[in-house]
């Protein structure tokens, strides 16, 4: 019998959902399996004398770490839009170490959510692509430049690291695990077991750009509220360009080094971002949201909303809108 251990990092003010998630769900999933070919062990281990304190105040004692294991999970933290980081990673020293020398040794790291800021302060997402909760991404990338964050992306695996997206990504991850180890049937009956949902690709449908704290002042920045401001209106680079009194070559040359995108990219994001919120807070037909956002054609606009967002307008709609639940009577 081939024998898996995986660890599940425990410490001061991780969340006991990403702590706790991942062993429930690869228990229903050994249940289904019911292989005599592999046994997954899921251990939930803290450094120093075991004594932690979860989110929430929640006070549990768990096991030191001992011998090899193939996969260490490194949960989320309790924080807020206005953390510091610097502060709040430093007391986390001892784990960022552990974190380190356990990949010398060989074993698999996989963060989730907010998790990804102990990966990078053990450097190990220096070249690698990654991603975390959505809300955070860009912190993750100012903090880590030598990483390639996509914040969109709600699992990543690169090179031995594995990423994921915000909170409930704890099961996308759990999935993943089922899916590698028992195979893909076992993972997609899992999910339906535990009412999940199997094989989600992306954030981008749950982003919400009112949420993110302000950005610095910055020239992409300013070019991005420019074109909001007009993003009715048809892409003109020549007259964006006059507007910033700079040529058109330096304006795609200065919004590529700042955001890796071009003007017409931040723009086209705007478009699906104002449709968004269009689609969740007005009844407006998808025709006129396109329209509205410098569209004339709806098949164009539907097939860049749902390359973006992995969804038809419509589907967005119908998925997303705050819905009314009816009472039984």
């Amino acid at each position: 019998m081939k024998k898996i251990r995986i660890a599940v990092l425990g410490y001061h003010g991780c969340m006991p959902t990403q702590l706790f998630g991942i062993a429930d769900v690869l228990r229903i999933a050994a249940d289904i399996a019911q292989t005599p070919d592999i046994q997954v062990q899921v251990h939930t281990v803290a450094l120093g004398d075991g004594e932690v304190n979860l989110a929430g105040g929640i006070g549990i004692k768990l096991k030191r770490p001992r011998g090899q294991f193939d996969v260490l999970v490194i949960p989320g933290m309790e924080t807020s839009r206005a953390v510091r980081w610097p502060a709040r990673l430093a007391r986390l020293t001892p784990e960022i170490n552990y974190i380190q020398q356990a990949f010398s040794r060989g074993t698999q790291l996989a963060s989730i959510c907010v998790g990804a800021f102990l990966l990078g302060e053990a450097g190990l997402l220096d070249g690698r692509t990654a991603t975390t909760a959505w809300l955070f991404a860009r912190n993750l990338a100012e903090r880590y430049p030598h990483s390639r964050i996509n914040a969109d992306a709600m699992l990543v695996e690169d090179s031995g690291v594995i990423t994921t997206g915000a909170v409930s990504s704890t099961f996308d991850l759990a999935l993943h695990l089922a899916q590698r180890y028992y195979g893909a049937a076992v993972a997609a009956t899992t999910a339906r077991a535990a009412l999940l949902q199997h094989q989600r690709a992306s954030q981008a449908p749950f982003i919400d750009v009112s949420m993110y704290a302000p950005a610095e002042p910055s020239f992409s920045l300013s070019v991005s509220r420019w074109l909001e401001k007009r993003i009715a209106e048809p892409y003109d680079l020549a007259r964006l360009a006059q507007a910033f009194h700079v040529s058109p070559r330096t304006m795609l040359r200065r919004v590529k080094q700042e955001t890796a995108e071009t003007p017409l990219g931040l723009l086209q994001r705007a478009r699906v971002e104002k449709a968004k919120q269009l689609l969740l807070k007005t009844n407006l037909s998808v025709g006129r949201i396109t329209a509205a956002v410098g569209y004339q054609d709806q098949v164009s606009f539907g097939r860049l909303f749902a390359q973006a967002i992995g969804n038809t307008p419509t589907a967005f709609r119908r998925q997303f809108r705050t819905m009314q639940i009816p009472h039984a009577r």
